[in-house]
């Protein structure tokens, strides 16, 4: 059976990512592309496709706020975001899915392949949707601050021996993962906070903030230059010297650097 797909993101790199992936999968036709709310929804009034990638944050018109406003029975929605947060309101527009931003491939088949198995049965809401909904039923209801951006911290507070210390989110170099802890560099200071790497990305804004690998969060305007290392890798040396290695891809990095 041909399914039909729309890939709905403001940046590039991840309409190119998803494009990609999708090129080796036969039974899949992209019908377009796009890269903000507005024209998504004037293309899904137009014609719906079977499976619709959609970026949950997005200027002006949110992923949530285009199926808030379409009129037909949304297709089978597959969510794309960097923010976790957002996952409870995703599953309560009846998402099939969601990926959170930078996914691998094999997570990217696994819900390509859920989407084939709910087209096939013809069933709008599988197992996990269900459940996520019964969670939903003792949270209030969504209203128009789901749409909102979510709000990034300006600081954050710190245990520093007998006191407490907000350090501004400006001043932070970097910042890498320690266990269950973080270590914030800024400047010749370093500032441990007891919260994962992953808790702190969702705090800080994505424009300023940069995830080099699973272990190291830079801020955008800090770093100097990208330099090749062995074996096609790269590393990214920061305003202060800092050499840091940078797993994900050198292009997505470029992009995001253009805008910082």
């Amino acid at each position: 059976m041909k399914l039909t797909a729309l890939i709905v993101d403001d940046e590039p790199l991840a309409r190119e990512r998803i494009r990609t992936l999708l090129a080796p999968e036969p039974d899949i036709e992209i019908l377009g592309e796009c890269a903000d709310g507005r024209s998504a929804l004037a293309s899904l009034r137009q014609r719906l496709p079977d499976i619709l990638f959609l970026d949950v944050q997005m200027p002006e018109m949110t992923g949530l706020a285009v199926l808030r406003e379409l009129e037909q029975k949304p297709p089978v929605v597959i969510f794309v975001t960097a923010f976790d947060a957002h996952a409870v309101s995703a599953f309560e527009l009846h998402a099939l899915d969601y990926l959170l931003k930078p996914f691998k491939p094999a997570r990217f088949r696994a819900s390509l392949q859920r989407a084939r198995d709910q087209l096939a049965r013809k069933n709008p809401a599988d197992d996990t949707t269900a459940r996520l909904l019964a969670l939903l039923e003792s949270r209030p209801a969504a209203g128009p601050a789901a749409d909102a951006a979510p709000a990034h911290v300006t600081r954050f507070a710190v245990r520093d021996r007998d006191r407490t210390r907000f350090v501004k989110v400006t001043d932070l170099d970097w910042i890498e993962a320690s266990g269950n802890y973080v270590v914030m560099h800024a400047g010749k200071e370093n500032f441990v906070l007891r919260e994962t790497l992953a808790a702190v990305e969702a705090q800080v804004s994505p424009k300023e903030f940069f995830r080099l690998n699973r272990s190291a969060l830079a801020r955008l305007d800090r770093i100097r230059e990208v330099e090749p290392a062995f074996n096609d890798e790269h590393v990214v040396v920061l305003h202060n010297g800092v050499r840091i290695p940078l797993t994900r891809g050198v292009r997505e990095l470029q992009e995001r650097l253009k805008f910082a």
